[in-house]
């Protein structure tokens, strides 16, 4: 499969992180030891086995440095590395090679974490038929690549922000005054292609959605045999997501009570980054 980043979101992304990184005077420790005709070859490699994610801004960070660098790689996003591996080869200015290698690895080193852990947890499910999807619990500006990198992993995104879609959690119902006014009057409130879903914490709250109906339920800190019950409770009318407790220790019992969707926080907010590092070739 084929995975892809918005050009221009990839560049906007990477410009700020150059500037946060380069500053007012830019990279002072090789300007002044490196001289300014100097080209050099670098690789990147794969200390440790994984999951690759984020070449498009590894690419994009040397590129907007500058643009006589160039930037190849054997491998795709989803591919798997062991260590060692060699990931990518830049060859060009020397300075733009240096001064542009921190934030390439940065953002390679981060999305192939997430990648590589998601690929773990889909691994443990995939003797069922649960996707392990995403959660909102991602890094501030850095959503919509750690999702991308959820997908090369194996995952599926859940939604990406709070405006695309209605998913009804404990405290919304707790103002609302239950389930059922929640669900109504987020029912009154959307439009036909806004889907619908609501977190139960009981099988009686999970009765009265069954009863007024949704596009999907969460369920949220259940047991396996709760969870095994809410779906055949459910039996096929909606979509079942299970959350909460969900580690790499438990996803594989809770994927065989039958749930379609299993919601881990964890793949974005604990995700260790990938050990990569950038060295200058001997050639």
């Amino acid at each position: 499969m084929t995975f892809e980043l918005p050009s221009f979101a990839v560049e906007d992304a990477v410009r700020a992180a150059l500037a946060e990184d380069l500053g007012r005077a830019g990279d002072v420790t090789t300007q002044a030891t490196i001289p300014a005709s100097a080209t050099a070859s670098a690789v990147i490699a794969s200390r440790e086995a994984g999951v690759i994610a984020g070449l498009p801004l590894a690419r994009a960070a040397f590129a907007l440095v500058s643009p006589e660098t160039a930037f190849e790689s054997w491998i795709r996003d989803g591919d798997e590395v062991e260590p060692g591996a060699l990931v990518a080869r830049i060859d060009g200015p020397a300075r733009a090679i240096l001064s542009a290698e921190r934030v390439a690895l940065n953002y390679l080193g981060r999305l192939s974490g997430v990648a590589s852990l998601t690929a773990r947890y889909a691994a443990r499910v995939a003797h069922t038929k649960a996707k392990i999807c995403d959660t909102r619990k991602t890094t501030p500006l850095l959503r919509a690549f750690e999702k991308y990198a959820v997908r090369c992993g194996g995952g599926a995104n859940h939604r990406f922000g709070l405006d695309d879609a209605v998913l009804i959690k404990d405290n919304h119902i707790a103002v609302a005054g239950g389930v059922v006014p929640a669900l109504r009057a987020a029912k009154a409130f959307v439009g036909h292609l806004m889907k619908i879903e609501i977190e139960v914490d009981t099988l009686d709250q999970l009765q009265d959605v069954l009863r007024e109906g949704a596009d999907a339920v969460l369920l949220d800190n259940m047991s396996t045999e709760e969870l095994r019950q809410a779906v055949a409770m459910v039996n096929g009318r909606m979509i079942c997501e299970a959350s909460g407790g969900v580690n790499l220790d438990t996803v594989s019992a809770i994927a065989e009570t039958g749930v379609d969707l299993i919601s881990v926080g964890a793949l974005t907010h604990s995700a260790k980054v990938l050990d990569l590092g950038l060295d200058i070739a001997i050639l």
